[in-house]
């Protein structure tokens, strides 16, 4: 049986293929249209998968969208009779809904068959219970709490569950106008970062500055029993004035979201171009704090309901790694599973699992223990981008050769890291998610106090102020972290050991933490077999890891990760068994 899962017009398109309950692909659309967190019909994404699957679109016995536009009709209608002023937004939500209830015509348009080739059922599966579903039922728990988090979907923001087996129960829910998410994205924008997605920036933001705002920040959200909660909503306009949204075919944007209210709270709202000051990051160390508070209100609540130790948790709010790694600290469940595509993206997934495990009452076969669903390319392909980029290659003073040895090759990446040399490494099979997991990755050698800022400067062209992630081997994990638990997905924030923050200065923030990724020879044997060899150099198993991309999605093709090579000051190129470095004789 083959199910297709689709997330579609909204932020983060993306699609999945599931074949008889196993994960087959998964890939979201801005990795092909080259535009960060792409909106509209994932037509590529679709095409990959097939294609990584090996079949034709007439094979697929059903689609799942994440979507319903019937989901809480009746809460939406006295919403809308009650604040007629917002009428536009509930006309522009109709309208988008009304694309997805066409979306058989559109699949066989889009990926260019006759319609009666599409045979698929099709299901649409509400945003939240997508959400639920992508972490319980890619989990490896027979038993858990589940939890989602985020701003908006089909008039929910925050969901409150347990997954027993093949089945999903809901216990409470928060419903529009109050969201959580929509706060941070208020703060984010107020920061001045009002680019979709760019709450991450706020969060990395926070560990410079002193929370002298907390109090402020208090008043715009109000904790009620039972994980429940409201906003002040007289700071935010969505519920009333509407927000302007454009889900089509590119970036998504999104307006302002806050009202003057909040400026009379906090001061005048830092325009985009303008330079972070002390003040800014006291508002985003204070954020931190509320956010957290709020987040674990809403955790300890689901414990009390279910008793249960684990945790599934998903929604874009899950993305906030340095809250997640202080789970099993502020609340009492002892293990958490969050796959990496915890947002938007990730609710193709949770609509294909919705579908084959909560409406077909499939058993469950899948666990995501590693993120590496997307396409691959082999050394011929990667081989003849070379050949025909080569005369480029020549001007700037480049060599190429290849490694047939798996062991030569990551002994002698190692060594150039531990020469300073900075490494685009491309391997294996595009990573599913936000994160760079080792296979689209740039690496580092953690140890130099100075590349953080090489990178920031010359490589990524960002904020200084973001950090770069640690990958450490798994088995080394306790050695340089206090109270972590192994990671694959790079989804929490722990403390780096006191005794280890000038041994890997370039993946420690300024608060003494990191966002760590742990590396299993099991899940990935080249990047495991990498790290021991530069662990044999420099007695260090850990290596810096940021995605690789300059300002634009992590690269997908072999062309796209040699453009950026170029373009930028990186030293070593390796892809498949070939080996590109500039300047060396």
């Amino acid at each position: 049986m083959i199910i297709l899962g689709i997330n579609v017009y909204h932020g983060d398109a993306s699609a999945v293929l599931l074949r008889d309950g196993e994960l087959v692909a998964a890939v979201e659309e801005e990795r092909f249209r080259r535009v960060k967190h792409w909106a509209g019909f994932p037509r590529e994404a679709i095409r990959a998968c097939l294609d990584m699957a090996g079949v034709a679109p007439a094979a697929i016995d059903h689609i799942a969208i994440s979507r319903d536009p019937r989901a809480n009709l009746l809460r939406k209608a006295v919403f809308a009779v009650r604040n007629r002023q917002s009428l536009g937004l509930v006309t522009d939500r109709v309208k988008n809904a009304g694309r997805v209830q066409v979306l058989a015509k559109t699949v066989s348009e889009e990926l260019g068959v006759r319609s009666e080739e599409i045979k698929a059922k099709m299901h649409w599966v509400e945003h939240h219970p997508a959400h639920l579903v992508s972490a319980f039922f890619a989990s490896p728990f027979e038993e858990a709490a589940v939890c989602a988090i985020d701003g908006f979907g089909d008039f929910v923001s925050s969901s409150m569950a347990i997954g027993r087996g093949h089945a999903l129960e809901v216990l409470d829910q928060v419903y529009f106008p109050h969201s959580l998410g929509l706060m941070y994205l208020a703060i984010t924008q107020f920061l001045g970062f009002p680019k979709y997605g760019d709450e991450y920036k706020v969060m990395g933001l926070g560990p410079y500055g002193k929370p002298d705002d907390v109090d402020t920040l208090r008043r715009l959200i109000h904790l009620k029993p039972g994980g429940q909660f409201e906003l002040d909503l007289s700071c935010f306009r969505h519920h009333s004035e509407g927000v302007t949204m454009t889900w089509d075919d590119g970036e998504p944007t999104m307006g302002a979201v806050y009202t003057p209210k909040l400026e009379q709270l906090l001061g005048p709202a830092r325009k985009s171009e303008e330079p972070l000051t002390p003040r800014h990051e006291s508002i985003a160390a204070s954020l931190q704090i509320v956010f957290e508070e709020a987040a674990f209100h809403i955790l300890n609540a689901l414990y009390e309901k279910t008793q249960l130790p684990r945790l599934c948790l998903a929604g874009g709010c899950a993305m906030n790694s340095v809250t997640n790694g202080k789970i099993r600290e502020r609340t009492p469940f002892q293990e958490v599973y969050i796959q990496p595509a915890a947002g938007d993206n990730g609710t193709a997934l949770g609509a294909a699992l919705y579908v084959q495990h909560h409406l077909l009452s499939q058993p469950r076969r899948f666990v995501m223990e590693h993120g590496y669903w997307g396409p691959e390319f082999s050394d011929d392909e990667i081989g003849k981008v070379l050949g025909v980029r080569g005369e480029e290659l020549r001007k700037y003073g480049c060599r190429m050769h290849t490694m047939e040895d798996e062991e030569e090759l990551c002994r002698w990446t190692a060594e150039r890291m531990t020469e300073g040399k900075i490494v685009g490494w491309f391997q294996g099979r595009m990573e599913w998610g936000a994160r760079a997991l080792g296979n689209r990755s740039i690496l580092a050698d953690p140890r130099r106090h100075d590349m953080r800022e090489i990178l920031n400067t010359k490589i990524k062209f960002r904020e200084k102020f973001r950090p770069f992630a640690p990958s450490v081997l798994e088995e080394s994990l306790h050695d340089y972290f206090v109270g972590a638990v192994p990671d694959p997905f790079m989804m929490h924030v722990y403390p780096v050991r006191p005794d280890k923050r000038d041994v890997i200065p370039a993946v420690t923030h300024v608060d003494g933490s990191g966002r760590l990724q742990t590396i299993n020879r099991d899940t990935n044997a080249l990047y495991w077999q990498l790290l021991k060899a530069f662990e044999k150099l420099t007695g260090v198993p850990v290596l810096l890891n940021t995605s690789f991309n300059e300002n634009e999605p992590i690269v997908h093709k072999p062309e796209e990760a040699l453009d950026c090579f170029l373009r930028t000051d990186m030293d070593v190129l390796v892809m498949g068994k070939w080996v590109v470095e500039k300047g060396r004789s």
